[in-house]
């Protein structure tokens, strides 16, 4: 009876033994309570700090391209040689005229009423603060306009918001009472646009005076 005895309760220790070192394995490949390796927990915590790091880096380094503060100042102000000094040759578009206080060109408008786009004529002119727009170039009778102190943003309309013959040369003045939807003839024509009215836009909420 002895010998059973003994042979019981080695079998029952042997037993408890191994229960005991596979409960112990578990806990290493486990990391502890989460159920996480170790190892992956590590990764992950360096995965995600980078990720903070580089989106951290990526704020300070994202800058609008061709955005320019408002020019309220006319003293000393060219308008044409600050649109040339921003990279766009002028000479080279024959759809726009620029000079030291204006720039006059035909744009496409998308009227507000009929929703259709009609060939116009416009003037930017600093001299009088404004955006106008006219039936021909002859400007005769100004069809409507803008102030400068209303214009709020002038963007490329990338989101494709109205339905235009162009989607690509279409861009947007938005004012406080409406949004003007443009259609430019050429690309460099676009460009040169936006970044000669946003020389006007003095309704841009971040505008704290200008140069």
């Amino acid at each position: 009876m002895s010998l059973v005895w003994m042979n019981i309760i080695h079998y029952y220790c042997n037993k408890r033994r191994r229960k005991m070192r596979h409960r112990e394995s578990g806990e290493v490949a486990s990391g502890g309570e989460d159920g996480r390796p170790l190892s992956d927990a590590s990764s992950c915590c360096d995965t995600a700090e980078a990720g903070v790091k580089y989106r951290e880096r990526a704020r300070t380094q994202q800058r609008p391209l061709t955005r320019y503060l408002p020019v309220r100042s006319e003293q000393h102000f060219d308008l044409k040689q600050h649109i040339e000094s921003a990279g766009h040759q002028i000479e080279l578009c024959p759809f726009i005229i620029v000079s030291a206080t204006a720039c006059r060109g035909y744009l496409h408008k998308l009227g507000s009423k009929f929703r259709t786009w009609q060939k116009r004529w416009f003037v930017f002119d600093r001299s009088k603060r404004a955006l106008v727009y006219y039936s021909d170039k002859s400007e005769s009778k100004p069809r409507g306009g803008v102030y400068f102190q209303a214009i709020e943003e002038v963007y490329v309309d990338h989101l494709h918001s109205v339905k235009s013959p162009n989607p690509k040369l279409t861009f947007c003045v938005k004012t406080y009472e409406r949004t003007f939807h443009l259609m430019a003839p050429s690309p460099e024509a676009m460009r040169i646009w936006i970044d000669i009215i946003f020389t006007g836009a003095e309704g841009y909420q971040e505008f704290q005076g200008g140069t």
